[in-house]
């Protein structure tokens, strides 16, 4: 297991659509475990294959217990409610901005040995679930943003929920 290299933006990788993954081999399992090391290094909540330079349909999402979860050529199956929040993006470092995005989504995928399997999850874990899936696609949050948040905005909204 290593650590990778997380692309940024300006890198052409991530304006790419990732291609399906079709064997479920040793070399994905590598890709899979590096991937979470590389999340855990970076104190992320989510990681997508073009991240880390590789076109594959994979990503990686903390659920909200805190587990990893591996995600094989994953697809949106449900999508309801609605929340909009600060989002930020470990190919995008230190910036945030408000994104929309459903309150509760299903996704149907594949684990490691190709198994088919869904999940879901509500809030973060639902905003992640959309974030990691648009990577495979070759889109980044920040299309869904009119600006940037200043630090000071970020530390006010962090401080009002904090409240509530």
């Amino acid at each position: 297991m290593a650590i990778r290299r997380i692309v940024v933006q300006g890198d052409s990788v991530l304006n790419k659509r990732c291609r399906q993954v079709t064997d479920f081999n040793k070399r994905l399992h590598t890709l899979l475990d590096d991937m979470k090391d590389t999340l855990a290094e970076a104190n992320g909540v989510g990681l997508a294959a073009p991240q880390v330079g590789v076109l594959r349909r994979a990503v990686i999402v903390v659920n909200d217990e805190g587990e990893m979860m591996e995600l094989v050529n994953p697809e949106l199956i449900l999508q309801e409610g609605e929340q909009t929040g600060p989002e930020g993006c470990l190919s995008v470092p230190g910036k945030y901005g408000m994104v929309t995005r459903p309150d509760h989504v299903k996704v149907r995928a594949q684990d490691r040995y190709g198994s088919w399997f869904e999940a879901e999850g509500r809030e973060l874990t639902a905003r992640c679930f959309c974030h990691e899936l648009e990577h495979l696609d070759g889109h980044l949050y920040v299309e869904h943003i009119d600006r940037f948040l200043t630090e000071e905005e970020l530390e006010a909204y962090n401080a009002a929920q904090e409240e509530e």
